[in-house]
């Protein structure tokens, strides 16, 4: 019982750590990002099975791990308030072509990741011909770009 409870206090801190830190983290990994996760990983695993090592007991928290992510997708799937808790909600970062800088700051976004997307998917070379751009639940951005008359180039 020990292992279930020491699985379940960890997937809930490092969910609410990752939930804290902002959706960059799960839109695109630097390599301190990567190097910062392998961390996090290897101090978790010794917290989860704490000094027995045996095959039983990584089944154990494993299983827990796995039946709490369960859990909580059947939970986000039953109740959009929920997955509002676990997910958070989109974002708007630019209006109109303008960005809105408090948004932008606070979820750790810059210009250029936003002018990345923007060229990656639609083609867009400065920030006059996006209409609007949204950093999603899972840390991406989506970009509207301004509508052009059929007859304009």
């Amino acid at each position: 019982m020990d292992s279930v409870l020491r699985g379940l206090a960890m997937y809930v801190f490092v969910w609410l750590i990752l939930r804290l830190t902002g959706r960059r983290t799960f839109a695109q990994m630097t390599a301190f990002d990567f190097v910062l996760l392998l961390i996090v990983g290897e101090a978790t695993q010794q917290t989860l099975l704490g000094d027995d090592f045996s095959v039983t007991n990584g089944v154990l928290v494993v299983l827990t791990l796995v039946a709490v992510d369960v859990v909580l997708s059947k939970l986000s799937t039953m109740w959009k308030g929920f997955d509002r808790i676990l997910d958070g909600l989109p974002i708007l970062i630019v209006k109109d072509g303008h960005i809105l800088k408090e948004r932008l700051e606070k979820e750790r976004v810059t210009e250029e990741e936003i002018l990345h997307a923007a060229r990656e998917w639609h083609g867009v070379e400065n920030l006059d011909q996006v209409k609007h751009a949204v950093l999603d639940q899972s840390g991406g951005i989506s970009v509207v770009p301004v509508r052009r008359d059929a007859g304009e180039e």
